[in-house]
């Protein structure tokens, strides 16, 4: 992998659809070679998001107060929205593609910025995503902290991941998230008791996400790609 570049699409949440639209242009592009490996960066606005293993018990049962959309991702239903950093690398894997490592790469991002917070995140056999361990006793079940969902399409990614940074954990009691009963939603706020907003997250997710993806350096622009703002000066993409 070459230089890595960041969109950030700005503090202002962005539609699904919106967003959905970009990653998709973003994608036939960098099938084609005509953009380089890109992440997406942004907050949406509040909306469930459903994978093709979401079952009718997993959805909302009554109105939600957002749109629930059936997306091509895998896993099951989730939600986004603002306070929640949102993370669509669109990038070329090597071959032979192997998704399951790509999705422990993402993991491992996740768990190296949690650590920059003094958070132990881990993995939990059997289900994707970071989460914190349970403390008994502090009358704590395990929590999770960041989802995950992609697909692989021509080589190239589609959607990502997403950490709950000091998100309405409220949205989440409205569905199963991600088809788990037997465990919490937690944010970076809740577990160390003060306002970690997105912006304070996005530059240590940007570093360690280069690193586990193999680029050599990365580069953070302000909007979607082909805008005409700046690139910020590069950054090494070392752990």
């Amino acid at each position: 992998m070459s230089e890595l570049v960041y969109a950030w699409l700005g503090s202002a949440p962005v539609p699904y659809h919106e967003g959905w639209e970009l990653q998709k242009r973003l994608h036939e592009d960098r099938v084609a070679d005509r953009a380089p490996d890109t992440v997406l960066l942004l907050q949406h606005e509040p909306v469930y998001t459903a994978g093709k293993r979401t079952g009718p018990w997993d959805r909302p049962q009554a109105d939600p107060g957002a749109p629930v959309v059936d997306i091509d991702r895998g896993g099951k239903i989730t939600w986004h929205g603002p306070g929640q950093l949102t993370a669509y690398p669109i990038v070329r894997l090597n071959d032979p593609i192997d998704v399951v490592a790509y999705v422990r790469a993402l993991e491992e991002a996740i768990i190296r910025v949690l650590a920059e917070f003094g958070l132990a995140g881990i993995r939990v056999e059997g289900r994707t995503g970071v989460w914190l361990a349970a403390d008994p006793d502090r009358g704590l079940i395990e929590r999770k902290v960041a989802a995950i969902g992609c697909r692989i399409a021509r080589r190239v990614g589609m959607h990502g991941f997403a950490v709950n940074c000091d998100n309405d954990l409220s949205w989440f009691d409205r569905i199963v998230p991600c088809g788990i009963t037997d465990a919490g939603v937690t944010s970076i706020s809740r577990e160390l008791g003060r306002d970690v907003p997105v912006d304070e997250v996005l530059p240590f997710v940007e570093r360690h996400l280069a690193d586990v993806l193999g680029a050599p350096s990365y580069v953070h622009r302000e909007g979607a790609p082909g805008s005409a703002e700046p690139a910020e000066p590069a950054g090494l993409a070392t752990a």
